[in-house]
């Protein structure tokens, strides 16, 4: 089953797919296409962005770009039509495809659809199965003309025109006369988490529908009164320090719309943060034996071709350490109530992007050798600074690490990746004054915190690993006589 409809033989449409599991939208982040473009099959047409990552759609089959029906930057339900293709240029004339309506409003007649009855994990690019749908009258649409005049006379009363709303219209705004506010499920769940009351909203969209921009502008702060006229009694009554023609926040705050990557990263954390104990530990260790071997092995023809670095070594030396503490890797099952013990390690690193922190994980990686995991860190790093990373690479992830120390910070307190019982936070490494043989010297010298789920780990468990990396990072034989 395919995300394209046919609106003749001409012309066939590409809806926008579930390119993760079970998401409901994805913004379009850019066309790599324009009308008159030819595609082909397998062919990359746009980029979008979900709540997991950003992933490249290619069409699914062969044709001329006959329209693009949203602007880079929109936000579209899963389902929705966002390009049409005319498989049969030079066919002669037919009908075009109909267009779709703008961005978050219905795409068929002023009715509303029932909620599909199921979809099916899909490929990317090839859509959602097709599910039946029933139909049923909106309840109120005849009283369209009523609500778009309210909005008028709210409109107008907004800019000072003060034309009283007509006698006849419904005092709630974007009500219907039976019935409630009219918006899409979406809409209803961004005026929830907004605190706003839909009966509240001005509605803009077609048929007294209401928009995500409606809601947004209803959340946004009230713009200042401007003066009064010269004379009148407000004027002579305003203080001093009223506020000047023209002055808006904008000049003093921006705003960022939430959504994506960033805005799955938000639930994420808070849900962690409030349901999973955490507990942190620190050691400060001299890992100065540890960049010697760093150095050595840069120059070692065997891991020629791949990235050495200390993340290497610590990311080895964590392997090791669950490998002798195998009960921290293990994952808390609420609806069963039993603790989930992993026989293996999807290696989690977390990466900053310009669309938001990532936790993309190295699969099975406790059973790579050392240049085995080189590389695999090496593409893992690449692919999220392109922004490829894709939603099954950071699924599945049962330990993490994170190197604050590349921004000089010594240390943190790092929350855990949701679903997962610990996080290691990698501090700075510095030259330091250290206690070594019995003689004060400099030695390179960082500080590890290990996060856990202590309804998994207790204190003796979680410190035995931390104590175990430190260990290996002091002494790094300890990987060939540990592991």
């Amino acid at each position: 089953m395919t995300t394209m409809t046919e609106t003749s033989a001409r012309f066939r449409e590409f809806k926008m797919p579930d390119v993760g599991e079970g998401l409901t939208e994805a913004e379009i982040l850019k066309w790599f296409v324009q009308p008159g473009d030819t595609v082909t099959d397998g062919q990359v047409v746009c980029e979008v962005e979900t709540a997991k990552a950003a992933v490249e759609l290619p069409i699914p089959f062969d044709g001329v770009v006959h329209e693009l029906r949203f602007p880079e930057g929109t936000t579209v339900d899963v389902g929705q039509v966002i390009i049409a293709i005319d498989v049969a240029p030079g066919s002669g004339d037919a009908p075009a495809p109909a267009a779709a309506a703008p961005a978050q409003e219905p795409v068929s007649e002023p009715e509303a659809e029932a909620e599909p009855k199921g979809r099916t994990p899909v490929l990317v690019g090839y859509g959602v199965a097709e599910s039946s749908t029933k139909r049923r009258p909106r309840k109120g649409a005849a009283a369209a003309p009523e609500t778009a005049a309210v909005a008028a006379a709210v409109q107008a009363e907004l800019n000072g025109h003060g034309a009283p709303a007509p006698a006849a219209v419904p005092a709630r705004t974007g009500v219907p006369e039976a019935g409630r506010p009219l918006a899409k499920p979406p809409v209803r769940k961004l005026a929830k988490d907004l605190g706003i009351d839909l009966a509240t909203v001005v509605p803009t969209g077609k048929d007294g529908i209401i928009t995500r921009e409606d809601v947004h502008a209803a959340a946004a702060p009230a713009a200042p009164e401007a003066p009064a006229a010269v004379g009148s009694p407000v004027a002579s009554e305003a203080p001093a320090a009223a506020v000047p023609a023209g002055a808006s926040d904008s000049a003093r705050e921006t705003r960022i719309p939430v959504k994506g990557v960033r805005k799955a990263i938000a639930q994420a954390m808070v849900g962690s943060a409030f349901t999973a104990p955490h507990v942190t530990e620190f050691v400060t260790v001299d890992v100065t034996r540890t960049m010697k071997l760093v150095a050595e092995l840069k120059e070692d023809k065997d891991m020629a071709g791949v990235r050495v670095n200390p993340l290497l070594i610590i990311a080895k030396a964590l392997l090791v350490a669950i490998k002798r503490n195998p009960e921290v890797n293990a994952a808390w099952d609420e609806a069963n109530q039993e603790i989930v013990q992993k026989h293996y390690v999807n290696l989690g690193i977390a990466a900053a992007t310009p669309r938001g922190l990532i936790v993309p994980n190295i699969k099975d990686a406790h059973d790579k050798t050392l240049p085995q995991l080189a590389e695999a860190l090496g593409e893992l790093v690449t692919t999220a600074r392109d922004g490829k990373t894709s939603p099954a690479a950071m699924a599945g992830g049962t330990v993490t690490i994170t190197n604050v120390g590349v921004f000089g910070v010594d240390t943190g307190t790092p929350i855990l990746n949701p679903g997962e019982s610990a996080i290691l936070a990698v501090g700075a490494i510095k030259l330091q004054p250290w206690v070594h043989k019995g003689k004060v010297k400099p030695r390179q010298v960082t500080t590890l915190a290990l996060s856990f789920d202590h309804r998994l780990v207790d204190g003796e468990l979680g410190s035995k690993v931390l104590a175990d990396v430190a260990a290996i990072l002091e002494q790094p034989k300890r990987l060939i006589t540990w592991a």
